[in-house]
């Protein structure tokens, strides 16, 4: 059976590991390492953003960090664990924090070119919204 609990700063260690293997996974363009992740990410729990932690019996199997300021709510991240993916567990998950968080309407953001995240949000009903983009200088 899948859990799901609020973190606390206890957690830091833990989420700043699993912040990291999501930004290899999205190929996002952050360069932070464990100790920098683990300094956001408890300035985000201090604040209005709250993480959560997915687990069944004493295995991980991911976590999400939502904003809870912006209406409709934003899931700014959602993790399953490499090892954990493929079982169901992403879409029970997503589920299971829709239900705690008590509402259906939320918004996401996919990092262009992480075909699979992209494949599940859209397996979940998400649709385009807006695209967001970014120059850089030297780039072109």
């Amino acid at each position: 059976m899948l859990t799901l609990r609020v973190c606390t700063e206890e957690d830091l260690e833990l989420l700043a590991e699993l912040n990291k293997q999501l930004i290899e996974d999205e190929r996002h363009d952050n360069t932070m390492n464990i100790e920098q992740l683990k300094v956001r990410m408890r300035q985000f729990i201090r604040t209005d953003y709250n993480a959560y932690l997915f687990k069944r019996e004493d295995e991980m199997i991911g976590y999400a960090l939502v904003d809870h300021t912006r209406k409709p709510l934003y899931v700014r991240q959602f993790f399953i664990c490499r090892e954990q993916r493929r079982n169901r567990y992403g879409k029970l998950a997503f589920e299971m924090l829709l239900e705690r968080l008590d509402t259906e309407d939320i918004d996401i953001d996919v990092m262009h070119g992480n075909e699979t995240g992209y494949a599940f949000w859209k397996s979940l009903g998400f649709r385009e919204r807006s695209i967001y983009m970014r120059r850089n200088k030297g780039e072109f």
